[in-house]
């Protein structure tokens, strides 16, 4: 099961394995209390995508197609966490404050959809 959590919130149980999914670590955060089992840099948008996509709303739709052909050639990491989240819950966290439009959100559809 793959799930999507801001690394703000309290670490928990049930999120199985954590792994961050920016490419910026997350300000105010300390790695002790991230409590997190790996950082997927290279899954997270280039810097170019990120400030272009800037958050704004009205770039969604453009910034998923962009962001999927950035996926591409990442196969081997998708891979593993497919693996993982088959057998298991793997949380994708991210620190954005929108918590419908994200990278981590846009990477839960992209893996779920392949």
């Amino acid at each position: 099961m793959l799930r999507t959590k801001r690394i703000y919130e309290e670490p928990s149980a049930d999120d199985g394995t954590r792994v961050l999914v920016d490419r910026l670590w997350p300000r105010g955060v300390s790695k002790e209390e991230a409590k997190i089992d790996r950082w997927e840099k290279d899954l997270a948008p280039t810097n170019e995508l990120r400030r272009w996509f800037g958050h704004d709303p009205a770039k969604w739709e453009e910034f998923l197609r962009r962001y999927r052909a950035e996926l591409e050639g990442k196969e081997e990491v998708l891979a593993r966490l497919r693996q993982e989240a088959t057998g298991g819950t793997v949380t994708l966290l991210y620190a954005a404050r929108d918590e419908e439009r994200n990278n981590a959100v846009a990477l839960k559809r992209y893996i779920e959809e392949e």
